[in-house]
């Protein structure tokens, strides 16, 4: 759903700049909290902890957004990320992630405008997030305190969230579209082509959260206050322990091995899978020319970035180029994803020195 340049007019773009750039300030504030795992019981490690995980979750992000997969004739999706991110390393922490793939994908890869960075935010990002997030939220009050029910609150979440960015897109084409298209067919068009691609953002979604919460429940945000069973063998086999016994100290493991994992599971989506993606236009594309949104889009300001497109320059084979950009994203925005998280969880550790310090001049 990543929009070019020209779809919305540059007032409406650049509301969206403001609004998309008061939701970062905020997160980032809100990130602070969230990075913090210092504040869990029994965890432990501050930044050198977290943020690499969420460097990772933006890494993995982008590369299963290169795995378009088909959703109806002639037309395809890709993840947009907001609920996994909000789920796995919680909401503020997760718009961040999905604006540093964002911000990424559009300098580099010149996908989606530049001017349209504020619109891609905002539905992508913000809307996602937001939308998945409450909804999970309600539904793990509502439903039994368990790694089953939060896998398909995940699910839901996930599938809500998309059709929610496709409605915000179109309010915001409703304001700001700069062709005359009829609205109503637009909602419709959008709207029911990213329900179909909510189901698949929904299954990636819930696989990978259960996947994670297998392994690490710790690790991941919305599953906080889901122990791990210990284990006994009985009989040669190995069964839950009574409620009554000690929970296994998972958060005192290193996430090592669960970093190391999800690295290498990005750098194979990004570098060999997604040369089967489906080659189809995703569901906005294929809304803007079947109605002809894309009259007016412009072309890319840095359509010849050595990695346009997915691709490097003057590397003729297409897998080994394709492969190669996957590559060199996902190493980017691990490394952009964790120093930017390193900064926000170091900024914490120095506003709560600041304020220990005043209080006890205060107490002096």
């Amino acid at each position: 759903m990543h929009a070019p340049d020209g779809f919305i007019d540059v007032p409406v773009s650049a509301a969206a700049g403001v609004l998309a750039a008061g939701a970062i300030a905020v997160s980032l504030r809100g990130a602070r909290r969230e990075l913090d795992d210092t504040a869990r019981p029994g965890a432990g490690g501050g930044a050198e902890r977290t943020a690499p995980l969420a460097g990772l979750v933006a890494a993995f992000i982008f590369a299963v957004q290169m795995l378009n997969f088909p959703v109806a004739a002639g037309t395809s999706g890709h993840l947009l990320g907001g609920a996994l991110a909000a789920i796995l390393v919680g909401p503020y922490t997760g718009v961040l992630c999905v604006s540093v793939v964002l911000l990424l994908q559009s300098v580099l890869f010149a996908d989606g405008g530049l001017t349209a960075l504020g619109v891609n935010i905002t539905t992508m990002a913000i809307t996602t997030t937001v939308v998945a997030y409450a909804l999970f939220r309600g539904l793990v009050k509502v439903l039994p305190r368990s790694r089953r029910s939060v896998t398909a609150a995940s699910f839901v979440a996930a599938l809500v969230s998309v059709p929610a960015s496709a409605v915000v897109f179109t309010l915001l084409y409703a304001v700001g579209g700069t062709t005359d298209v009829s609205i109503g067919k637009v909602a419709g068009a959008m709207v029911g082509v990213h329900v179909l691609i909510g189901l698949g953002e929904a299954a990636i979604t819930a696989l990978t959260v259960g996947a994670v919460i297998a392994v690490r429940p710790d690790l991941v945000h919305g599953a906080r206050g889901l122990g791990q069973k210990l284990k006994l063998r009985v009989n040669g086999e190995l069964v839950d322990a009574p409620e009554t016994a000690e929970p296994v100290p998972v958060a005192a493991r290193s996430p090592r091995k669960v970093w190391i994992a999800g690295l290498v599971t990005s750098l194979l989506l990004a570098g060999f899978v997604s040369f089967y993606a489906s080659a189809n236009p995703d569901g906005l594309e294929k809304v803007a020319a079947d109605h002809g949104i894309d009259r007016q889009a412009e072309e890319h300001a840095v359509a010849d970035s050595p990695l346009a497109d997915y691709g490097v320059k003057d590397v003729d084979d297409a897998r080994l180029s394709g492969g190669l950009a996957g590559v060199i994203g996902v190493g980017v925005t691990v490394v952009a994803g964790t120093g930017v998280f390193w900064a926000v969880r170091r900024r914490r550790a120095a506003d709560e020195r600041a304020e220990d310090t005043t209080s006890a001049g205060t107490s002096v």
